[in-house]
């Protein structure tokens, strides 16, 4: 097992498959379930962004999106459950068969509240079967941590109403999230970031106050995963030791656990 710098074993190699089948059939013996448990406060937002802000169409910047399932999630009214035994591999053999299928699924349901979503992700593929079965209707595939985006992916990341994230914090960072505001020449979208405990949001916290907004943290905590064995909880849990976080009831046992943080602009 390899871990990464944070003690979190290393999962590179499930996002960057042509299609999301290794990303489900990797995560689903974990567990892996944070985005159905954000789902429920993503329409929650999106309901109220709608009516204060009199957007019909709010469009979503999902930040670490992978293969659009935040996205299928909001815009298809699917589970994740439902996208674990999509992709369980029991279906079509090849690429084109899952694409078909999938596209079948995005003209099948339409939603009562339609969502114009763009994805942001370093992964190529990901994006690219995301984009062409129809869960993102837009993609920017950047590394923003290290470059500025250009001319025309800020058209891309401009517009923005709500951007989110469950679970690209720690990778991510607040150099990423200062970029996709400047990009929206002086609007400030929304957010809503589910981020694991044992990664701080405070500098990002600093950064979007520091462009006009006031952040707030959600009560409780949300599943992530499990952990994928002995190593990567000690891995976690010496790491979060050293920065004086307490996983007693949570981490200790047995699973990683978020936090949602909201960032909204001071003065709407």
């Amino acid at each position: 097992m390899r871990l990464d710098a944070s003690g979190k074993v290393s999962l590179d190699h499930i996002y960057t498959a042509p299609d999301p089948r290794t990303y489900f059939q990797a995560l689903r013996p974990l567990g892996y379930q944070v985005p159905q448990l954000a789902k429920p406060w993503f329409d929650k937002i999106l309901k109220e962004y709608r009516e204060t802000e009199h957007v019909a169409v709010p469009h979503v910047l999902d930040i670490g999106c992978s293969y659009g399932i935040n996205a299928a999630l909001l815009k298809y009214d699917t589970t994740m459950d439902e996208l674990y035994a999509r992709y369980d591999g029991s279906g079509p053999a090849s690429r084109a068969g899952l694409l078909e299928r999938d596209r079948d699924l995005a003209h099948s349901r339409r939603p009562a509240h339609p969502l114009r979503f763009t994805g942001l992700d370093a992964s190529a593929p990901a994006l690219a079967y995301a984009h062409e079965a129809g869960f993102l209707d837009a993609t920017v595939n950047a590394d923003l941590e290290s470059n500025d985006p250009t001319p025309a992916q800020r058209d891309l990341l401009a517009g923005a109403d709500l951007v989110i994230s469950t679970g690209c914090v720690g990778y991510v960072t607040e150099r990423t999230l200062t970029r996709v505001v400047r990009a929206q020449d002086g609007r400030l979208p929304w957010m809503a970031h589910f981020v694991l405990r044992m990664f701080p949001f405070d500098p990002m916290e600093k950064a979007l106050a520091e462009l006009g907004y006031r952040t707030v943290r959600v009560d409780g905590v949300f599943r992530q995963r499990r952990f994928a064995g002995p190593q990567e909880q000690r891995g976690v849990l010496d790491g979060m030791a050293a920065a004086g976080l307490d996983a007693s009831g949570l981490e200790e046992d047995g699973w990683l656990y978020a936090q949602l943080h909201l960032s909204r602009p001071q003065h709407p």
